[in-house]
């Protein structure tokens, strides 16, 4: 990927979606390994929005387990609708919380999170696994953010998890 579009950290949120989204296809293009993949989506968007935490949890039987993610020390399981990322699951639809403290039964896995979105990955109608982002700040994340988001979501192959 570029070196210019990590230390452009001036650029519209909007417009760093763009310029990232064609470098993401390119760098997953026939790559087979689905954890190299979500490693290295979780490490781009790492290091072009700064975000505090970055990574995937992956459906295992009942539960959501923690994949390659940038950030600190994570939950390693999440059961099926707890927390932010289960009811992502449950409902089968992107969450947006502008305060994670407002969110009733949040999992706190670092106490500095403040804001979160969470965005499932579908295999046909099922969720398969989730994409979690958290910032320190309160109402990080909203429309513009699930909007790229999905589309990153959409570059992943389905099929390799």
């Amino acid at each position: 990927m570029s070196q210019s579009l990590y230390t452009s950290s001036d650029l519209p949120k909007q417009q760093k979606y763009i310029a990232l989204l064609p470098q993401l296809k390119s760098l997953l293009e026939g790559e087979t390994d689905y954890i190299a993949n979500l490693a290295n989506v979780s490490a781009a968007l790492k290091e072009v929005f700064g975000f505090f935490w970055v990574g995937f949890y992956i459906v295992k039987d009942d539960e959501l387990v923690l994949g390659p993610f940038q950030g600190p020390i994570a939950c390693t399981r999440i059961k099926y609708g707890k927390g932010v990322c289960g009811t992502a699951w449950k409902n089968k639809q992107t969450v947006i919380v502008p305060d994670v403290e407002q969110f009733p039964g949040h999992i706190a896995c670092n106490a500095a999170s403040r804001s979160e979105i969470v965005v499932p990955f579908f295999k046909k109608d099922e969720v398969i696994a989730v994409l979690d982002i958290d910032s320190e700040h309160l109402s990080h994340f909203d429309e513009t953010d699930a909007l790229y988001l999905q589309q990153i979501i959409g570059l992943l192959s389905p099929d390799l998890i």
